[in-house]
């Protein structure tokens, strides 16, 4: 047999050589050798947990060797029958790959075999799949990332059964299935392959993992290194460009959790077969920061749905369980058995024992979530995620600050907005992305159009509006070339304080927000204090969005409800999917809106800029196949003017208890909201009910030694650097 060549552009990128069917090391395992195998054998059934998982995938293989070998022509999209069988293939090929490792049972390695032989007849017969559409098309699914997805699964299956075939059995399936595999990955998708985007992650860690097997050396380098070989692509580059020095990923912590697998993965490949690479190591340990960045972005599990995302992602997920297990194995972190503890899920290697061992000898340590600044950028210096947490409870408050880049093509157009988790729910949302992943009848499972026209567009998030347009036009290649500026993050026992800009979002418009979690004695959660200042060049029309979960209970302004029709907004940039439902011009002394979600009320309490009013919306207009989720919305909007200031108090609050038929303070105890600007400071003062005051005082300098003076009501305040905190207690 001839090895098949690669190619690029007519010229021969590799060139052809006599098959190898055995060269060193031979063909026993590139990533989990015999001894390792056989030491995870005799330990199998003595830990919990990672006897649970050779039982699960036990019963998962076993079910798919009773259905029989089925590999269907390729036909249908995301959802659709033929595409779920070839996933459920690459999860069996995988999966009796290690239980033949695991328990010897030879069964397993036929399975995989003859599974494995099926593919090496159809693979080659294969062209563009025939429901590709504007994404990039596979061979065996609907878009090529899914190809990666296969091989990488398959390819680790292939590697634990290969020393058991015949030559003839090694061959035809290398050259049936992982050469061409590889070589459409590869040079057959250009493009695709030597770009910065989590897609090529996928096809290095496929390609590079095919080289590892098959004893590529080839392979393993453009995988490394790109087509060209000369790093600009390729693994590593992706490594030096996807991620933040904080280990924080540039498309977001949805994403972030997706590419975790291959980045992880094809490392671990590498660790086994290249020690000397020392590839955790590479970027001062980027890769495992980034283990613990991903783990850091969630809220009782659940990911933050920031960018293109779907708000049900967790840890519990393949990608993590692989993350959490490889992180443990390089690190010894006793904190990611923890998180491995609430999984209730490892891997079904040797990382997985190591796990399942610790975790059962009492090793675990709780994970240190924590407030903390997560920088965007390669170089850590496109803005960021600013996360605070009141506590490190799955009920504790999070309060996060989304001052990161555009994040290419998943990235929405959402610059210097927010969301809020509280008490165990999410409590000022984000929607995320408009699409129902492997739901057939909704588009195969593709992104919407309504991703276009409302996930993605700015009215969509927690932040500024001008004239109706969403950032950067709507545009996300204008937008990636700018980023936010965090200038200032704190956080200690008195307050956690972010504060950004943006500039370039909208012609001639800066803007700067800064985002106070406030601790106050006497309420169930910190206040959540919002300061955003816009300076323009000319008058225009701003909106200030607020997304929430609850049902409101009570509105402290006159309202005129739309009560038998329902008006559009607007008719572009996700305007034509809000329907408003009322509009109001409250005050100062009366600017609250107020719901309930679950047993605890929020209070939102604005100082309404001269001329301001508030439309209440709700999501779903124009959206006649129902893809659109319904939620409410309030925005404050401010017409004819060139410069303006918002300023808002969320305040959670009271006790309701539908069992006792109880309701503990469902009024707001704030009694006042106030805000002076000073020369060079805002100053908010927000009085309680109970008479006591709390300033914030927050200058328009971020210089840490800059000192500061004002009055307040015959009050001199004097502080240094951009924020203090002064509290006036009751009675004084």
């Amino acid at each position: 047999m001839t090895r098949i060549p690669l190619f690029l552009a007519g010229t021969a990128l590799f060139a052809a050589a006599p098959a190898r069917t055995q060269t060193a090391p031979g063909t026993q395992p590139t990533l989990f050798r015999a001894a390792e195998m056989a030491a995870t054998a005799k330990q199998a059934t003595a830990y919990p947990l990672f006897a649970a998982e050779q039982t699960r995938v036990r019963k998962e293989v076993d079910k798919a060797i009773r259905a029989g070998i089925v590999v269907p022509v390729p036909r249908d999209p995301g959802g659709g029958y033929t595409h779920e069988q070839h996933k459920r293939n690459y999860t069996a090929i995988y999966g009796a790959g290690l239980l033949f490792r695991i328990t010897g049972e030879k069964r397993y390695a036929d399975y995989a075999r003859a599974m494995l032989l099926d593919y090496a007849r159809l693979y080659p017969t294969l062209a563009n799949h025939p429901a590709a559409s504007d994404q990039r098309p596979g061979r065996l699914f609907w878009q090529s990332l899914n190809d990666s997805v296969w091989a990488v699964y398959a390819v680790q299956g292939y590697d634990a059964i290969r020393e058991t075939l015949s030559e003839t059995d090694r061959a035809t399936i290398d050259s049936g299935v992982f050469h061409p595999m590889a070589r459409f990955l590869s040079t057959g998708q250009a493009d695709e392959f030597d770009q910065i985007h989590n897609h090529a992650t996928w096809a290095c860690a496929a390609v590079g993992m095919i080289g590892y097997t098959l004893r590529e050396p080839d392979l393993v380098n453009v995988a490394l290194k790109g087509l060209k070989g000369d790093g600009k692509f390729g693994f590593l580059a992706q490594i030096d460009q996807l991620f933040s020095p904080d280990g924080y990923y540039v498309e977001g912590p949805y994403y972030q959790r997706y590419a975790m697998l291959p980045f992880v993965l094809f490392a671990r490949f590498i660790e086994a077969n290249e020690p000397n690479r020392q590839i955790f190591k590479h970027r001062d340990g980027v890769l495992l920061k980034a283990i613990r960045t991903s783990i850091q972005t969630t809220y009782d599990g659940y990911f933050f749905p920031l960018n293109d995302a779907m708000p049900d992602k967790s840890l519990r997920t393949d990608e993590l369980y692989q993350a959490v297990a490889i992180g443990y194995e390089v690190t010894r972190d006793p904190a990611l058995l923890s998180i491995a503890g609430w999984q209730g899920r490892t891997t079904l290697t040797p990382d997985g024992l190591a796990v399942a061992r610790d975790l059962a000898g009492g090793k675990a340590k709780p994970f240190p979530f924590a407030s903390q600044f997560l920088s965007d950028g390669p170089d850590g210096d496109r803005g960021g995620l600013a996360i605070m947490r009141s506590g490190p409870g799955d009920k504790d408050q999070v309060l996060v600050a989304k001052n990161a880049a555009m994040g290419m093509g998943h990235g929405h157009f959402d610059k210097l907005s927010w969301i809020l988790y509280d008490n165990g729910h999410a409590i000022v949302t984000d929607y995320g992305a408009a699409r129902f992943l492997n739901v057939e009848s909704k588009d195969g499972g593709r992104y919407l159009k309504e991703n276009e026209s409302w996930a993605k567009q700015t009215v969509a998030h927690n932040t500024l509006v001008v004239n109706e347009t969403s950032n950067f036009g709507g545009k996300w290649k204008a937008g990636n070339k700018l980023a936010p500026r965090q200038l200032f993050w704190s956080s200690d026992a008195s307050a956690t304080v972010s504060t950004a800009e943006m500039i370039g979002a909208y012609p001639g418009v800066r803007y700067r927000r800064t985002l106070v979690q406030l601790p106050v004695e006497g309420s169930e959660s910190p206040l959540v204090v919002d300061l955003l200042d816009v300076t323009g060049d000319k008058p225009a029309t701003y909106d200030l969005p607020l997304h929430y979960s609850g049902q409101i209970t009570a509105i402290g302004f006159p309202l005129q409800s739309n009560a038998t029709e329902r008006p559009v907004l607007g008719k572009a940039a996700g305007y034509q999917h809000i329907w408003v439902d009322a509009t109001g011009t409250p005050n100062a002394d009366n600017a609250t809106v107020t719901w309930i979600n679950d047993n605890r009320f929020y209070t939102w309490r604005m100082l309404p800029p001269e001329g301001s009013s508030v439309i209440l919306g709700e999501s779903g207009a124009n959206d006649p196949r129902f893809n659109l989720r319904r939620e409410p919305m309030l925005i404050q909007r401010v017409t004819g003017v060139a410069n303006t200031r918002f300023v808002g108090v969320l305040e959670p609050h009271g006790n309701y208890d539908a069992g006792e038929e109880k309701t503990i303070a469902s009024n707001s105890r704030i009694r006042r909201l106030a805000h002076v600007r000073t020369a060079d400071a805002d100053l908010i003062t927000i009085d309680l009910a109970d008479g006591g005051r709390v300033t914030l005082a927050i200058a328009s300098s971020a210089d840490a030694n800059a000192a500061h003076s004002a009055t307040l009501d015959g009050r001199k305040l004097e502080w240094n650097g951009h924020f203090a905190r002064f509290d006036t207690p009751k009675g004084r």
